[in-house]
């Protein structure tokens, strides 16, 4: 194998686990329903911690108060998602690899 391509792949290697390292303690929040439900997450695509605003807790209405949740989270891990493509896809010039991204 050619040196410079070993070395290539060893210096994209130590780019994504840096960029695996970044995304771990990168958060990023959304929310759902003007603000009453905050998600944040980790650019790991791990729910970091959630905040209800008391205000919408009705009992009667769970339903709701379930569904801003779920749409808060879920926002929350896209996003997360769209900035770990963009990550890695700036360190391998777009091309996919396998359990990257």
């Amino acid at each position: 194998m050619n040196k410079n391509l070993i070395r290539q792949a060893q210096k994209l290697q130590a780019g994504i686990a840096k960029a695996q390292e970044e995304l771990e303690t990168t958060t990023l929040q959304a929310s759902a329903g003007g603000g009453a439900v905050n998600a944040v997450v980790t650019g790991r695509l791990r729910l970091q911690s959630i905040h209800i605003d008391p205000e919408v807790v009705d009992p009667s209405d769970i339903e709701m108060l379930q569904d801003l949740v779920v749409a808060a989270v879920n926002e929350g891990l896209e996003e997360a998602q769209k900035l770990a493509q963009r990550k890695m896809g700036a360190l391998t010039g777009g091309m996919k690899l396998p359990g990257i991204g």
